[in-house]
């Protein structure tokens, strides 16, 4: 194995525990497997040990911060977790040691933590996975926010100045980093949000599956910024407008939107066509794709979207289903032919798009088979992985 200099990670994770995060799961693992010696802090679930080795990757929890849906509550705890953070990184100097952070925003505060570490010439690696201010506009559209959305898009430019290279999940974020932060092109690398190989058919449980209905799954995060909300409208029209009984939807996932999305659904009297898991493991969420006939990815157009590899979009493909999504650019890029687009937040044309595929099974299979081989040749994390560790090898062979 290639002898690396700097071969010791501390990554940092804020935005949910681990090994839950997917991605950040991925990387470590492919850095493990590389050769690194790979630590991180992250805050813990309640069942989780505070410290622990898992795969490889020495693991340093600390309480989570309470969660709060608001302005102020995301200040909160953004404050609390970068001090937390910060505290946890002290010990893990010590023992055992590290050469090189790799933070994974949101939120973009950790840069305050790797610049402090860049005065005893630590590396930083700024791994961008969401734009926080595109993110912050699409939960919180006030007018009088504005203040703090600045602020955060002077934290990015702060974060992707000051780190020695930038990791970017699209090419719109490469160019928005280009652009908005004036980094030069050569400093960033992307590496898209590949599934793995946990993404396969699962036989589903009895009970489950109804012959006599369109399965439509929907699966992933149930926040302000994804779109459930103009999901349940199309549901709406697919079954008021469009005269269509004859189909049952799952929502898979929680977030901090999942009550008012049940409230919604009572309001739009879609409760006998529509149920709700709530949070299950990803492992888990595989069976509920095996048995879709239909997925959806019904973010709206934003700023935010608009520029964002959805992931959930990836997921349907690994399963061979069949896609119906806003026309979004980071969207065709990803499904390309697997998905078909309703113009960008019109919910009536989403249920039209939902109804066309219910009524042909060919097409269904054509499209599914179609996401399953571009994952397969392209975008499955097998192949993402080489670009990860090409651009670990920019900054630590130095």
């Amino acid at each position: 194995m290639k002898q690396i200099k700097y071969d010791r990670v501390l990554m940092l994770l804020e935005n949910g525990p681990f090994p839950q995060d997917i991605r950040v799961l991925n990387e470590a693992q492919t850095l493990v497997a590389a050769g690194y010696r790979v630590s991180l802090i992250c805050p813990a679930k309640s069942d989780q040990y505070w410290r622990e080795k898992i795969n490889g990757v020495n693991v340093f929890r600390y309480p989570p911060s309470p969660r709060f849906n608001s302005v102020f509550g995301y200040l909160v705890e953004y404050g609390y977790s970068m001090l937390a953070t910060f505290l946890l990184s002290l010990l893990v100097c010590v023992k055992p040691g590290f050469d090189i952070i790799h933070a994974a925003n949101p939120p973009d505060t950790m840069v305050f933590c790797a610049a402090f570490y860049k005065l005893f010439k630590k590396r930083f690696i700024y791994d961008h996975h969401d734009l926080a201010p595109e993110l912050f506009n699409a939960r919180f559209i006030n007018n009088k926010h504005n203040f703090l959305y600045r602020i955060l898009v002077l934290l990015e430019k702060i974060s992707c100045q000051v780190a020695d290279l930038i990791i970017t999940t699209s090419q719109s974020y490469k160019v928005l980093e280009i652009e908005r932060a004036r980094v030069p092109a050569e400093r960033i690398v992307v590496v898209r949000n590949g599934p793995d190989n946990q993404f396969q058919y699962i036989k589903p449980e009895p009970g489950l599956c109804r012959p006599d209905k369109t399965i439509i799954a929907y699966a992933g995060t149930i926040g302000v910024q994804d779109g459930v909300d103009y999901l349940l409208r199309a549901l709406k029209h697919l079954s008021s407008e469009l005269g269509r009984k004859d189909f049952i939807c799952y929502l898979v996932g929680d977030g901090d939107a999942f009550d008012a999305i049940k409230v919604l659904t009572e309001k739009l009297e879609l409760r006998n066509l529509i149920y709700f898991t709530g949070w299950i493991d990803h492992p888990k969420v595989a069976r509920y794709l095996s048995m879709a006939d239909i997925c959806v990815a019904p973010e709206p157009s934003n700023s935010y979207n608009d520029r964002s590899t959805i992931i959930k979009i990836m997921e349907y493909m690994a399963m061979g289903k069949p896609i119906v999504s806003f026309d979004l650019p980071e969207n065709r890029v990803s499904a390309q032919d697997a998905a078909l687009y309703a113009r960008p937040n019109d919910t009536s044309d989403f249920a039209q798009k939902i109804s066309t595929l219910m009524d042909d099974s060919e097409r269904r299979i054509k499209m599914g088979r179609y996401g399953r081989e571009r994952i397969e040749k392209e975008l499955a994390w097998r192949h993402q992985k080489k670009y990860l560790i090409k651009a670990y090898e920019k900054i630590s062979n130095k």
